[in-house]
């Protein structure tokens, strides 16, 4: 190696590490040092009321969560939240984008509109919509109307509408990145496919979908992280139905913060179960993900 490669090679070494030491101290501060905290203080009793004292406790807190019904509760409602909602959504998401990917005149007033329930603060968007169903509301005056019978919010039918403005919220989401996805996929693929005799669904099927087959994972991952950790739209129905509307986040919130009483070992204990329940749900598809990617290599 010649000394003028010594070096470049020297100059890229600093540069690397001028790079990347940095990112590695923040993503360990930010990261590394809450998570490793949470950890310490799941296995203490120690009360909002009084965080100078703490007691280590071993896995006691672990127990409590696990044998609190209010707990599994949570658990059902969330599962149902992300199994109701992301598959939706993404379905939703993919036929309006493809709508759209037809669409040349008003494209940019429909993605605006779509984009409202992104403008909207999560509570208000909440807000919104359980006015809707409130007494006197739009959605609760067509159910008088068609049934005869006045519409209340209940324990039993919150969960159909936390998964209702969840699909609402998360939809345009869906809409932009596989809109945006549809843009890079060359126009001759698809002559080719209709030269072949491919109608819309064929079109769609044999060559929109495998050309978006990383984008959609993608999309499905986020979606799935962002439904699991639902919390704004539970916490406001809970205000009016109680626990039954609580998530695995409010129910999180509702054990350590809530009151003089709020249990900060516990409420760390809940929030490594559910770390452990995020990566357990997405293993399965990252390693699906990286082994679809080291094929296309």
């Amino acid at each position: 190696m010649g000394p003028r490669n010594w070096r470049r090679g020297t100059i890229d070494r600093k540069t690397f590490a001028g790079f990347t030491i940095p990112s590695v101290l923040i993503m360990g501060t930010l990261m590394v040092f809450p998570l490793v905290t949470t950890i310490v203080l799941s296995f203490n009793r120690i009360f909002l009321r009084d965080l100078s004292h703490r007691e280590w406790i071993g896995f006691a807190n672990y127990t409590d969560v696990l044998s609190d019904p209010d707990f599994w509760d949570a658990v059902q409602l969330t599962t149902l939240f992300v199994v109701a909602v992301v598959p939706i959504h993404l379905a939703l998401g993919f036929g309006i984008a493809s709508l759209l990917d037809r669409v040349v005149r008003g494209r940019k007033i429909y993605m605006a509109l779509l984009l409202l329930p992104f403008i909207v603060t999560p509570v208000v968007g909440t807000l919104m919509v359980r006015d809707l169903f409130d007494r006197g509301g739009l959605l609760a005056w067509l159910w008088e109307v068609l049934t005869d019978d006045p519409f209340v919010i209940t324990s039993g039918n919150v969960k159909w509408i936390l998964i209702i403005h969840g699909i609402w919220s998360t939809t345009p989401f869906a809409v932009i990145a596989l809109f945006a996805g549809m843009q890079t996929l060359p126009g001759e693929r698809l002559e080719a496919a209709e030269i072949d005799g491919a109608g819309f669904w064929a079109k769609q099927r044999f060559v929109m979908i495998p050309h978006l087959r990383s984008l959609i994972i993608f999309v499905l991952l986020i979606s799935i992280m962002d439904s699991y950790r639902a919390f704004d739209n539970a916490f406001v129905f809970g205000q009016s139905v109680g626990k039954s509307a609580f998530t695995v986040m409010v129910y999180n919130f509702d054990v350590a913060l809530r009151g003089q009483f709020g249990s900060i070992g516990k409420g760390s204990a809940i929030a490594v179960i559910t770390i452990i329940g995020i990566f357990v749900v997405l293993i399965p598809f990252l390693r699906k993900s990286y082994k679809e990617q080291i094929a296309e290599r």
